[in-house]
């Protein structure tokens, strides 16, 4: 299946920025899950492309002249490969995935839920039947949350998108000393209450990364296309930045995902 991709971010500021630098993890990378025809980022100055920590492509955009407005285009076309999952590990250790950071910490009512599900013999069936329960659990419900709420957070409010399904995914599966990271990417869907810009979990279970999408329900990334990894969204998140000045900051990010 072949996807075409348009995703746009504009900032603007009410006062001049002095100097910013965004740090894009908006570039794919080619595996045995998806196949990059074409790819290209426009932006208003050259960036430097490097390999972050975690061997997501990054491109660092500094722009040090006064700006009140950024503009940040991602476009190209990539063709999935059907039922078959991301296997790219890079340099870390999956171990490096046990981590616990503030927007994945466990509390006592993530962890007695996990351990609820809890099939020492069966991981995979833990974490699906954990996986579509959670949802039962969390309803994705667009605007009840923000993107700095940790996973405790979203999951005492009992609802949330996919970033914080995610999150409270991955803060289970490291309670359970199960290696799991965050992943950011696209997403193709019919149904139009999903945004095209999506985060899902992979688990290292039996030498090998497992997709589980918790917003979807499923485990089959035949219409994901993945972007970046980390420990949480801060690592993986397509577009982030620091900035001096600016006053107030209005972002607009529109992402479009068509099959072809």
């Amino acid at each position: 299946m072949k996807l075409s991709i348009e995703h746009n971010t504009h900032y603007r500021y009410d006062q001049a920025v002095q100097r910013s630098i965004q740090y894009l993890r908006l570039t794919p990378q080619e595996s045995s899950h998806q196949r990059i025809l074409s790819w290209e980022l426009t932006l208003p100055d050259k960036a430097v492309c490097t390999t972050d920590a975690f061997g997501n492509i990054m491109h660092v955009l500094t722009l040090d002249e006064p700006h009140e407005s950024i503009t940040i285009q991602a476009h190209g076309v990539v063709e999935i490969e059907h039922g078959i999952e991301d296997q790219a590990q890079g340099h870390l250790s999956p171990l490096v995935f046990l981590r616990h950071s503030p927007l994945t910490q466990p509390d006592a009512a993530i962890q007695a839920f996990a351990l609820h599900y809890y099939q020492p013999q069966a991981i995979l069936t833990t974490l699906e039947n954990l996986m579509g329960d959670l949802l039962l659990r969390m309803p994705y419900t667009p605007g009840s949350t923000l993107v700095t709420d940790s996973a405790a957070e979203a999951f005492a409010a009992g609802s949330g998108v996919c970033q914080d399904h995610t999150h409270v995914f991955l803060s289970c599966c490291r309670s359970l000393n199960i290696p799991a990271r965050y992943v950011s990417g696209y997403l193709h869907s019919k149904d139009s209450a999903h945004v095209a810009t999506h985060a899902w979990a992979e688990v290292w279970v039996e030498d090998r990364w497992h997709c589980f999408d918790i917003t979807n329900n499923t485990r089959i990334p035949d219409q994901h296309l993945k972007l970046a990894v980390g420990i949480d969204y801060l690592d993986a998140c397509p577009v982030r930045g620091l900035r001096i000045g600016g006053g107030y900051e209005d972002m607009c990010a529109i992402a479009a995902v068509q099959m072809m």
